[in-house]
């Protein structure tokens, strides 16, 4: 049986590898980069605009979900780099659909901030254009 300490050093062993691969991914994907600007302008604007607490769920949810296709698509790439060191069809169609998985991700994520910010953002910045 496992004890408590053996357990709660395991489980902080566990978070040092997560955020090895946190950071490996912001280290190496340009990408990430990306999203990590746009997040952190959706939730800008969002505490700019007030958002309620159900808006800031499906905002949390989507930035979640992009972050996490773009994980997932780099372990994908990773594993395919190790398993196929030299160019293959299949490697190839393995890493295009990755890839294409952070595209619907991130796609949906801008139609998602665009339907819960746009609305609350265009109330905000009409009246600075139009002396309203």
């Amino acid at each position: 049986m496992m004890s408590l300490k053996s357990f709660l050093y395991s489980r902080i062993a566990a978070f040092g590898h997560a955020f090895r691969g946190w950071w490996y991914v912001l280290k190496t994907q340009h990408n990430a980069w990306i999203h990590l600007v746009f997040a952190t302008a959706v939730v800008l604007v969002g505490l700019w605009v007030e958002l309620k607490p159900f808006d800031w769920a499906v905002i949390v949810l989507t930035i979640a979900m992009v972050f996490t296709a773009e994980f997932i698509n780099t372990a994908i790439e990773a594993v395919v780099d190790l398993a196929s060191p030299v160019h293959h069809p299949l490697a190839k169609v393995g890493k295009d659909v990755g890839a294409g998985a952070v595209l619907v991700a991130a796609l949906a994520g801008i139609v998602i901030g665009l339907l819960i910010i746009g609305p609350p953002l265009w109330a905000r910045l009409v009246p600075l254009f139009t002396g309203n």
